[in-house]
């Protein structure tokens, strides 16, 4: 039974928990406070702190996890990304005060104090791009050393801005841009057993499923025989919309498709014009490819 690493808190324990349930990998604790719990019956979690979930997978502790490819990236150990996740979305930035004349990491001074739970990725950051500075470590809210003195800038995450703005901060470039991601050491080289290997492509495959089905939809309708042709080029689908003769062989046939859903209301409105009746649009749970 492989043995998955998941975040014990916060927004990254949530989506996890949620993305595991839509796969049918419930998870089953026997408390609040549990340190471990059951996935479907099939894997077995432990909840660690995010930031720790690297480490735990890298020492063996556990056989895969999920957490911030900006957490894996500050603690430096050799793991393989296995699966985009598509939450946790988020950017590490440099940062100063709104009242500094600095708009590029070239306009920084030399020597400039940064602040930052980062101190890794900020010293790798700042010296690829040729700017001596002093890291300042903190352990958390980085974005008060700069009013305080504590540094001149700061290297934290960001999703919006919004709270570099309210905290009078103004964004100077992006470092790094992160999800959420399933790791493991590398497959090729860890020598995983085969029955281990099946278990994690069986559970990238349950997951990613559940991923793709959240891009798309099922849409259904009764379109113009005799508009078929205009219908193929508004639903391409995966492979070309599915065509079903309508019980009475009337003008309508019904067409079945899987659509983007960022633009299924474009799709409506064409297949509208069209003369389409019968619309009827559904989530997917999963999708395979």
């Amino acid at each position: 039974m492989l043995r998955i690493a998941l975040p014990n808190k916060g927004r990254l324990s949530e989506d996890s928990r949620e993305l595991f349930n839509q796969a049918g990998l419930d998870v089953q604790v026997s408390g609040d406070r549990a340190l471990a719990a059951s996935l479907g019956g099939e894997f077995e979690a432990i909840f660690v702190r995010a930031q720790d979930v690297a480490e735990f997978v890298a020492d063996g502790a556990a056989d895969a996890g999920i957490t911030g490819f900006d957490l894996v990236s500050e603690s430096r150990r050799d793991l393989e990304s296995l699966l985009d996740l598509e939450f946790g979305r988020c950017r590490v930035v440099v940062a100063g005060r709104e009242d500094a004349a600095v708009t590029s990491v070239a306009d920084m001074p030399d020597d400039a104090r940064v602040a930052t739970v980062f101190p890794g990725i900020a010293c790798r950051f700042f010296r690829d791009a040729g700017k001596p500075v002093q890291i300042v470590p903190m352990s958390g809210a980085a974005e008060i050393a700069p009013h305080l003195g504590i540094a001149d800038f700061i290297v934290d995450i960001t999703s919006t801005g919004s709270t570099l703005k309210t905290n009078g901060l103004r964004e100077i470039c992006t470092v790094m841009e992160s999800t959420a991601r399933l790791f493991a050491t590398s497959i090729e080289s860890s020598g995983w057993q085969a029955e281990k290997r099946r278990s994690l492509e069986e559970l990238i495959g349950a997951l990613d499923s559940v991923i793709r089905g959240r891009s798309k939809r099922y849409l259904m309708a009764n379109v113009p025989r005799s508009a078929l042709d205009r219908v193929k080029e508004i639903l391409p689908g995966l492979n070309g919309p599915t065509v079903v003769d309508i019980l009475d062989g009337g003008v309508h046939v019904a067409v079945h498709a899987v659509v983007p859903a960022v633009s299924v209301y474009r799709t409506i409105a064409a297949l509208k014009r069209l003369g389409a009746e019968g619309i009827l649009l559904t989530r997917i749970e999963r999708l395979m490819p």
